[in-house]
């Protein structure tokens, strides 16, 4: 059986959505086919943060930047994938358990910044036996101090509380992570109308919000070493099922946390000649949770420096000069472990920590994040229709 899970997918992504029909914020499947990410979508709480199958692609994304009480800096990522393979209209009951409705797949990354380091590991999973999968909206039980099982693979989990928070764990043979993030800001959403728009035309968009400063804590172990770790968290639930086109060859994903307790996502959609997608965008997040919707004409991204991947040849941009004109802001974004290359099957790109520093009208800002770069190293896959 092969491993690469969107090679066995590959000749279902071809499928056209037909129509949908919507019926107030309550979309209706049409029978064998994905729905589309359209605009109108009522975000609810704690309801979104469960899966949803009516779409091919989802997921749910952590990283983090965590200090031990001596100082002692890490990074992680923790995401849990889910790819469709049959529509709901396709879906037959008491169908064998071995014939999955989705695939399910998980990264988990430690960036340890003393050591110079970076641990990665990738899960599979078909799910047949329960070992893998996630949870639907109506699995919520009202147990006060319970967590409620959202996305797993074996001992990798994803839980909510019921305070709102999530619990966090994962391991590889050589890192692990067992943490607890609280709420924080409000919930972000990203876009506008209820959707994150990805590319022109209908359907090229996303369901996309974020926790953007969850408190975290709990104990972090890597190289057989235990560290008590803080910090926060940066947490991006996305789904959809076509949202990119052939012409966008990868993206440049930035999640900023500045120390006044402001926020900035960020992300730039790179096309085959070279220039950015109009309708790449950013969201700002005030100190009191508002939010501005920020259009790709009104902030600017120059690289500065560029690392180079022995395993894949893949050559990364790894430090960026940002503007934002329209919020004042000038920042310098870097990053203290250049290595944070994440070489996978099918795909290979770099995922890690960084540090921002700069100034907003005129006042010094620093503060830490993440950033995400594909499409360096080899095409993407899975996320777009291809022939169109």
């Amino acid at each position: 059986m092969t491993n690469d899970p969107w090679k066995m997918t590959r000749h279902r992504a071809a499928r056209v959505l037909a129509c949908v029909l919507v019926m107030g914020h309550s979309p209706l499947v049409i029978s064998g086919e994905w729905l589309p990410a359209s605009p109108g979508h009522a975000y609810d709480f704690p309801r979104d943060h469960f899966s949803h199958p009516a779409f091919k692609t989802e997921w749910w994304y952590f990283t983090g930047n965590v200090r031990d009480e001596a100082g002692r800096r890490f990074g992680y990522q923790a995401t849990f994938f889910r790819h469709g393979l049959h529509p709901p209209g396709e879906r037959a009951a008491g169908q064998s358990r071995f014939i999955v409705d989705d695939l399910k797949f998980a990264h988990f990354t430690v960036t340890d910044v003393a050591a110079g380091r970076f641990h990665f590991q990738q899960r599979l999973s078909r799910g047949a036996f329960g070992e893998a999968g996630f949870a639907l909206p109506f699995a919520l039980r009202p147990a006060p101090s319970a967590f409620s099982s959202l996305a797993w693979i074996d001992d990798w989990q994803l839980s909510q509380s019921a305070s709102g928070g999530f619990s966090l764990s994962a391991k590889t043979a050589d890192a692990a992570i067992t943490f607890t993030l609280a709420e924080g800001k409000p919930w972000t959403i990203h876009g506008t109308d209820g959707i994150s728009q990805k590319a022109d035309g209908p359907g090229h968009a996303s369901h996309y919000y974020s926790g953007t400063r969850m408190p975290t804590a709990g104990r972090l172990t890597v190289g057989g070493r235990a560290f008590e770790v803080r910090g926060e968290s940066w947490f991006d639930h996305e789904w959809a099922t076509n949202q990119l086109t052939p012409e966008q060859v990868g993206w440049d994903w930035f999640s900023l946390q500045f120390s006044d307790n402001t926020e900035l996502m960020l992300y730039a959609l790179r096309r085959r000649d070279g220039s950015l997608d109009p309708n790449s965008s950013a969201t700002f997040i005030a100190a009191d949770g508002a939010t501005r919707h920020l259009r790709r004409e009104e902030f600017s991204l120059r690289p500065l420096s560029w690392w180079k991947s022995k395993a894949t040849g893949g050559r990364y941009p790894v430090s960026w000069e940002l503007s934002v004109p329209a919020l004042a802001l000038t920042c310098r974004v870097t990053t203290p472990v250049e290595n944070q290359e994440l070489v996978l099957q099918p795909i290979e790109y770099w995922e890690g920590l960084i540090d921002v520093r700069g100034t907003r009208a005129g006042r010094e800002v620093k503060g830490h994040g993440y950033l995400e770069l594909t499409g360096y190293a080899g095409a993407l896959v899975g996320l777009s229709e291809p022939g169109k």
